[in-house]
């Protein structure tokens, strides 16, 4: 059973008397645990498509399950409950409130899912151990660098520990040398066992990732498995525990 699946999804603004195809009978299949990059040019329909998987817009035709569930039979509680629960969001702008620290900042979706305090300072903790962030959680994001501010909001991202990981251009706002830090974060955490969807334009992004579906004009135009060669300046990957067997 796939994690997530659409089949023959269309997304249409009508703009007047003029219908604009944002996205054209897109069928496609994410397994759990996978690393995918969705890439493609402004206006290709990647945000859009990631929209509609992270349940914050509905598609104008077709079907999309989420957990061999049919996400157009819920209702907004139920599709709250998924975009806070199911999906973690990373957006290229980290979204993070600027009078709170990154511990507190990290809580938020607990706090939105009533998960009492105690508990929910032990589940912020260890997120942001997981990002390395141990030493920096009572700093606001003003007294963060980029990268640092980019890791608290990952640390939001997993805290629910949820299903999907999905991260619309995590490296947009960030120098190259940050990048690839936090490239090496999304590494780590699908060797940890993470399903990965990352939207993006950058080919050296996209590179990480196991599996890139190139989207234009609103179709999938490809969807291809990489061979896995880590983009210029990349740390190496250990090699696994088979691989050493």
């Amino acid at each position: 059973m796939a994690l997530i699946k659409t089949e023959n999804l269309w997304k249409t603004y009508h703009m007047g008397t003029e219908s604009v195809h944002a996205l054209r009978a897109v069928s496609v299949e994410i397994e759990r645990g996978e690393f995918v990059a969705i890439m493609g040019p402004s206006g290709s329909g990647k945000s859009t498509l990631m929209n509609l998987i992270g349940c914050l817009d509905t598609p104008t035709e077709g079907t999309y399950l989420i957990n061999d569930r049919p996400v157009s039979g819920m209702n907004d509680d139920e599709l709250a409950r998924i975009r806070n629960r199911e999906i973690g969001f990373v957006f290229q702008t980290f979204n993070l409130l600027p009078r709170a620290s990154a511990l507190h900042n990290v809580e938020l979706p607990l706090i939105y899912a009533g998960v009492p305090s105690a508990e929910r300072k032990e589940q912020a903790v260890a997120a942001l151990h997981l990002v390395e962030l141990d030493d920096r959680m009572d700093h606001r994001p003003n007294e963060l660098s980029g990268g640092q501010r980019q890791r608290v909001a990952i640390a939001r991202a997993l805290v629910n520990n949820p299903s999907i990981l999905l991260a619309d251009e995590p490296t947009g706002n960030l120098d190259t040398k940050t990048g690839i830090e936090i490239m090496a974060v999304f590494e780590g955490l699908h060797r940890a066992g993470n399903t990965i969807i990352l939207i993006t334009h950058e080919a050296e992004v996209a590179r990480y990732a196991h599996r890139v579906i190139h989207i234009r004009d609103g179709q999938i135009e490809r969807d291809e498995r990489t061979m896995q060669i880590p983009p210029p300046g990349a740390r190496p990957r250990a090699p696994s525990a088979d691989a050493r067997l």
